[in-house]
Formats: C-alpha cells, structure tokens, sequence
C-alpha cells in the first residue's frame, strides 16, 4: 500500500512538474504515450463544454476554473494561426491554475485532431479559418 501511495505521489508531483513563469506541463496517463509529441490548444472555459460535445473525437482534455486544453500533436500550430481568444501551449506548458484531466480518450491515442479543433475554435470565435501554404503562390 505504501509503495501504491508513493508511486501516486509521484505521477501527481510529475503532473505539476514546475516551470519558469508559473507554469506547468500537462501530465499524460501512463498508458497513453504522446510518441507525436505533446503541445495544448486552450480555450477559455465558457467554450469547453460545446467544443467537447462538438469535435468529432476528442483526446486527452484538462480543465481548470477558467481555461480547458485539449491535447495536439506537437507542431500543429505549423502555418496555422490559432485564433484569440485560444491559446496555443508548445509542450503542454500551461498557466499553473492546477488544471485536472477531465475527459480520456476512448482510444490510445492521447490526440485530439488539430484541424477540426482548429475549425471549430474559429466556428465559434467567429475568426474565418487562416493557413499558409510555404511556397505555394496563386497568379491571376
């Protein structure tokens, strides 16, 4: 039991592994391995619940009073511009506000598509979607 209690201290010190500016990076569960990498779209709470009820498929997602984080691979803020009021999170490293996990994927994967997050984020911003293609020109 001893040995249960300090592995369990473990996990939660890890899941509030500090970081300079407050901030802490969002712990995975063991069994769902981010062998992508690992970074975090927030939203302010007021969107959580429609966003979660909304996206075709949903990962690993963490809440606290006033943001929720769903997890991407990490790079998928590449050529795309998150729209305000979402906050894009390289490494998963959020404002330390003591944000839980809150909803596990079905799945094995701890992913949330960034793309349909993406659309929907801007679906209900009201900020049309925006991407670059590097290299890629249009002549009229």
């Amino acid at each position: 039991m001893a040995t249960l209690l300090s592995a369990r201290g473990r996990r939660q010190a890890e899941a509030r592994s500090a970081h300079p500016g407050g901030e802490v990076r969002l712990a995975l569960p063991p069994a769902l391995p981010a062998t992508l990498g690992c970074d975090a779209v927030g939203v302010p709470a007021r969107y959580g619940f429609r966003l979660l009820s909304r996206l075709p498929g949903n990962g690993c997602v963490f809440a606290d009073t006033e943001w929720w984080w769903w997890i991407v691979p990490a790079g998928s803020d590449a050529d795309l511009r998150w729209p305000l009021p979402s906050c894009y999170a390289v490494d998963a490293y959020v404002p330390d506000r003591r944000p839980r996990l809150i909803h596990r994927p079905g799945t094995t994967s701890p992913y949330t598509p960034p793309i349909p997050l993406y659309l929907m984020i801007c679906q209900l911003t009201g900020v049309a979607p925006a991407w670059t293609v590097p290299g890629v020109g249009t002549r009229l």
